[in-house]
């Protein structure tokens, strides 16, 4: 995978680490129809009781960006980076919120793991919807598992001269991701779950992964990002393709990574 040349200098904070001042966002995409930006890590949505304290959300950020309000229509978590979609009108809105319902839209992520997964897989595991007593308040006690699909190929591998305890060395891999449902924290159950868990992940991860790989590379967010968004345009009905960057602190990661790795040694 070819990594594009970061140009600018590494005293500038990266906007996918913190969020500590009202910055523009990244527009990938826009018509008069829909706009997409390229969401910083650790940048919500929008308000959520998860974060009462937060002040700064995408929504107020790219009203006040582009001066005229914007509609949601789908969803990233929050340590999650990469492409996010909103209509700029209610017809778009529920355009494209049956096209999400419909599975219409493919979306692809980016994400580095713990451990060296097959080439590729297909990983079929029904998820029960947890509830979180400060934001799910209107979930529903004992609800059924819900189907959930998640597909992946390793693109790159990695083993590092590092331990957590057990062995003297560590595995790390770059997957592409495709979720072929959309249910909370797929992505990052899942894999969890396979044993490969998604490094920064402080929710369903590796405390000690995420720890080494902070020390040894300096990364601290989330490794996982919204690649690529495909759908159909609400109005004209033609494929879209919306991409995003991986941001610097993404970079660094698989720079340090391939730095590190035995293999190359």
């Amino acid at each position: 995978m070819t990594i594009s040349d970061d140009k600018q200098q590494n005293s500038t904070p990266d906007p996918a680490v913190a969020i500590k001042a009202v910055e523009p966002l990244e527009i990938l995409y826009r018509d008069e129809h829909l706009v997409a930006i390229n969401k910083p890590s650790r940048l919500l949505v929008h308000r959520s009781r998860i974060a009462a304290h937060a002040t700064q959300f995408a929504m107020q950020i790219l009203r006040d960006q582009i001066g005229q309000r914007v509609h949601p229509v789908h969803r990233l978590d929050r340590p999650t980076s990469g492409v996010l979609l909103f209509a700029l009108n209610a017809q778009s809105a529920r355009a494209m919120a049956t096209q999400f319902q419909e599975r219409t839209v493919s979306k692809e992520y980016l994400a580095i793991v713990r451990g060296h997964p097959p080439k590729s897989g297909e990983h079929d595991e029904p998820l029960v919807e947890k509830r979180d007593d400060t934001t799910d308040r209107k979930v529903r006690e004992n609800k059924p598992a819900q189907a959930a699909i998640t597909r992946f190929q390793t693109l790159e591998s990695w083993t590092i001269p590092y331990s957590t305890g057990k062995y003297p060395t560590s595995r790390y891999s770059l997957v592409r991701i495709e979720p072929l449902t959309g249910r909370r924290h797929q992505i990052r159950r899942h894999f969890n779950h396979l044993g490969w868990p998604l490094i920064g992940d402080t929710k369903h991860g590796d405390r000690r992964h995420n720890r080494l790989f902070k020390e040894v590379t300096g990364v601290c967010r989330l490794l996982l990002t919204a690649r690529e968004l495909r759908f159909n345009h609400p109005i004209t009905g033609k494929r879209i393709a919306v991409s995003a960057p991986l941001g610097r602190s993404f970079e660094n990661a698989i720079t340090q990574l391939k730095r590190l790795d035995q293999n190359q040694l």
